[in-house]
C-alpha cells in the first residue's frame, strides 16, 4: 500500500465534502510521512500540470510523500485552497502562482512553518516560498535544429499560452535552434491567452498552416491536432506526445519535474529553508529536461548535428540562449 491519496475531484464534489472549487479533503495518513498537496489551476491532463502530477504520484508510490491534489482551481479560489491544505496538515504545497503572485506570497507569509514550491516568474521569498521555472528550452532548441533541417517552406509556427517569460523563452529557443541550421527561416507565433484550451490552440495552429508554416511547435496542447489534420509535422513540449500523435509529432522538448521536487522535499525533510529557486534542477545537466525524437524523420546528418549539440549542452560546453522577451 502506498502513501498516496488520489481522489477524484468529481467524487468529492458529488459527496458534498468539497470546501471550495476543486478542494479535496485528505483521508488519514501514515505517521511520519511528508504530507504534500498539489494545487493545479488547470486539469491534470494539461501538459505542464501532468508533469507535476506524475512526479508527485511517483514520489508517493515510492513512499517518499503522502500526496493529495486539486485540479481546475480558479485564481479566485487558489489562495483559499492553499490555506485549507495547510490547515489540513500538509507541509509542502506544490502549485503555480503566475496568476496570483501577491496573494500566494501573502499566504506563505501567513504560514511560515509550511513550505511552498510554486511555478512563478518571480523570485523566491522568505524562508518558505520556493519557486521554479519551466526551463526545457534546451530540448526546444534541439527540436528546432531538427525542424530547421526539415522545413521546405522555410516557415515554422509556434503556439503558446500567454507571453510570460518561461513561455517566451521556450519559443525563442526553438526559433534559435531552427535558425542555427536555417538562418533565413521565418516564424509565426500565436498566444491563445490561457493555459488550457486545446480547441483554441488547434485553431491557432490551423491559421499558421494557412499562412505557410509546414512545421508547428506546440507549446500548448491542441497544436498537434492542427498538424495532424493538415498532414504536417509537429513538435511537442513538456511531455511525449508522439504516442498520441504517431506520424505527426516527431520530437518533444521534455521537462521532468522530479529533480525539482526531490530537491525541495530534501530541504523540507532536513528542516532547511525552502525559500529557494529550484529552477536549475530542471536543466538538461541535472536530468530535468531533454529531447525525445523519432529517429529517421530528419536526415542522418541533421540528427548527428543535433546529438553533438545535445552532448555539448549536457557537458556545459554550450549554453542555450535565454531570451525572455515576447516573440513576435
Amino acid at each position: 500500500m502506498t502513501n498516496q491519496t488520489i481522489v477524484s475531484r468529481r467524487t468529492v464534489l458529488a459527496s458534498g465534502l468539497a470546501l471550495g472549487a476543486g478542494i479535496l479533503v485528505p483521508a488519514a495518513r501514515a505517521q511520519g510521512v511528508l504530507k504534500v498537496a498539489g494545487i493545479h489551476a488547470s486539469p491534470v491532463e494539461n501538459a505542464w500540470n501532468a508533469c507535476l502530477h506524475k512526479a508527485l504520484k511517483d514520489a508517493a508510490a515510492e513512499g517518499a510523500i503522502d500526496y493529495v491534489f486539486s485540479e481546475g482551481v480558479s485564481g479566485t479560489d487558489y489562495p483559499r485552497a492553499m490555506r485549507e491544505y495547510v490547515e489540513q496538515g500538509c507541509k509542502l504545497i506544490v502549485g503555480e502562482s503566475y496568476a496570483v503572485e501577491r496573494e500566494a506570497r501573502q499566504v506563505a507569509a501567513d504560514y511560515p512553518d509550511t513550505a511552498f514550491l510554486m511555478g512563478s516568474s518571480g523570485e523566491a521569498a522568505g524562508q518558505n516560498f520556493g519557486v521554479f521555472g519551466t526551463w526545457n528550452h534546451g530540448g526546444a532548441y534541439l527540436a528546432g535544429m531538427l525542424a530547421g533541417s526539415m522545413t521546405k517552406s522555410g516557415i515554422v509556427g509556434s503556439v503558446g499560452a500567454i507571453p510570460i517569460p518561461e513561455v517566451n523563452m521556450l519559443i525563442n529557443a526553438f526559433t534559435a535552434g531552427v535558425r542555427e541550421v536555417r538562418p533565413d527561416a521565418k516564424r509565426l507565433v500565436s498566444f491563445i491567452g490561457t493555459f488550457f484550451d486545446p480547441p483554441k490552440a488547434r485553431e491557432a495552429g490551423l491559421a499558421q498552416i494557412d499562412a505557410g508554416a509546414d512545421i508547428l511547435f506546440g507549446e500548448r496542447i491542441g497544436t498537434a491536432d492542427a498538424a495532424k489534420e493538415r498532414g504536417i509535422k509537429s513538435i511537442g513540449s513538456l511531455i511525449d506526445y508522439t504516442p498520441r500523435y504517431p506520424g505527426t509529432v516527431f520530437a518533444n522538448a521534455m521537462w521532468y519535474f522530479r529533480p525539482i521536487l526531490d530537491a525541495a522535499i530534501a530541504d523540507v525533510k532536513a528542516a532547511k529553508p525552502a525559500g529557494n529557486s529550484y529552477t536549475h534542477f530542471g536543466l538538461m545537466k541535472y536530468g530535468g529536461s531533454d529531447i525525445v525524437y523519432v529517429k529517421g524523420v530528419a536526415s542522418a546528418e541533421a540528427e548527428a548535428a543535433m546529438e553533438a549539440k545535445r552532448a555539448a549542452i549536457k557537458s556545459g560546453a554550450f549554453e542555450v540562449p535565454i531570451m525572455m522577451e515576447q516573440p513576435t
